[in-house]
């Protein structure tokens, strides 16, 4: 599985999506039920600018991955970073390096362009679903996410981990719902 690869893809697709939000979008809850699409946004950013430092060898600082000071453009600082992080991962030996990953400790590069990988596959469906938008995820990209994630800890789901508690969908489900329901989105969100 070639993680970069994977990555820049879901990068991609996010990029469009995050494109399309306007200002008047930026007060709208998401499926992230703890923020509204601005304060995704800025988490989405913070982290890419993360992901980016540990990519580069940079120690983890808390207020680069929690966004401190984006707020006026989050829309533009958004795609800032999305450039940065991409570049960062296209780097010589990045694969290579441990990255420190806030507040989750220290891994290997692939498992860091991993876990980036499959927030931003996530976070490009919530962002979608903010501002009202259907569009199918990548079923390829979706596959690849959860064959990762069945070898992720049970710590993964619940308060204070990375995902909200699993959302169980139908056996049958494609493979876009069943990834959303294990990543703790419900595929019909909002619910009407």
């Amino acid at each position: 599985m070639d993680m970069r690869a994977f990555d820049r893809r879901a990068l991609e697709a996010t990029g469009r999506v995050v494109a399309r939000v306007t200002e008047e979008a930026l007060d709208a809850p998401t499926p992230c039920a703890e923020w509204n699409l601005r304060e995704l946004i800025v988490h989405m950013a913070g982290n890419n600018n993360g992901f980016a430092d540990a990519a580069e060898g940079k120690p983890a600082d808390p207020d680069v991955w929690e966004g401190t000071g984006i707020s006026s453009d989050p829309v533009g600082e958004y795609q800032k970073s999305a450039e940065r992080v991409r570049a960062a991962f296209a780097g010589d030996g990045v694969l290579d390096r441990t990255f420190d990953i806030y507040p989750f400790g220290s891994f290997p590069g692939q498992t860091g362009v991993a876990m980036h990988f499959a927030d931003y596959l996530a976070h490009g469906w919530d962002v979608a679903r903010a501002i009202g938008l259907d569009d199918p995820l990548d079923p390829e990209l979706c596959l690849a996410v959860l064959r990762m994630a069945q070898r992720w800890p049970q710590t993964s789901w619940g308060p204070g981990a990375p995902f909200a508690h699993r959302v169980p969908v139908p056996e049958d489900a494609s493979a876009q719902d069943r990834l959303l329901g294990f990543l703790g989105r419900s595929p019909s969100w909002p619910r009407t």
